[in-house]
């Protein structure tokens, strides 16, 4: 998994843990659903951090939050 993939997950992850759908979160962020959804396909390839902290803010999270997770400790190395 990479770092885009692991955020992607995240992020459903999330979701599904608060019952939330993906538009809902985007309503609750002032993100737009294209945005958010472009962070869970293959669309963008590096999520920006000013729109995974409005996700978080939307969750009522922080970024500490949102990366303290088991899914980003084995994440593939990204430089090739």
């Amino acid at each position: 998994m990479n770092t885009k993939q692991a955020i992607a997950q995240r992020i459903i992850d999330l979701c599904n843990e608060r019952n939330i759908a993906i538009n809902a979160l985007a309503n609750l962020s002032g993100v737009s659903p294209s945005t958010v959804y472009s962070m869970l396909n293959e669309k963008s390839q590096n999520p920006g951090t000013v729109s995974i902290k409005k996700l978080c803010d939307g969750l009522d999270i922080t970024l500490r939050e949102f990366f303290n997770s088991p899914i980003f400790d084995n994440i593939e190395q990204e430089i090739k």
